[in-house]
């Protein structure tokens, strides 16, 4: 009995990149940094109860060069995140499922996270500077 050629389900090389997928995919990639973000901040709170020289050692790590990328990044993830959180929510109750819709709300999401991450960053770091 011969098998009939079926044509095989599409592959991402047949589809055109498009904001949704590109922003779905980013979506599962920034829980994942957001729950690595975690650890970090359960190692800083393990550093703050294990005492004062532990404490200041995990504070001269983040201080460096590595460590304000680390923690940039972290706050651009949680913040992206919880955009588009809120965005696929409004989804969820039928809100904003038009293609036009969704590329504006895509664009909204991604304007406002870099501007809010801008501010917390700019913020964090003039409330750190303070005496």
């Amino acid at each position: 009995m011969a098998t009939q050629q079926r044509p095989l389900s599409p592959h991402l090389q047949v589809y055109k990149p498009q904001l949704t997928t590109a922003m779905s995919i980013l979506h599962r990639i920034t829980g994942v940094v957001n729950a690595l973000g975690f650890l970090l901040v359960a190692f800083w709170l393990f550093a703050l109860a294990a005492g004062e020289a532990s404490y200041n050692a995990v504070l001269a790590c983040l201080a460096s060069l590595p460590g304000q990328l680390l923690l940039f990044a972290f706050a651009a993830s949680l913040v992206y995140h919880l955009l588009n959180g809120i965005r696929h929510l409004a989804w969820d109750a039928g809100w904003g499922l038009e293609i036009p819709q969704v590329y504006r709300s895509g664009y909204a999401v991604i304007a406002v996270a870099v501007v809010l991450t801008g501010l917390l960053w700019f913020l964090g770091l003039s409330i750190g500077d303070a005496p």
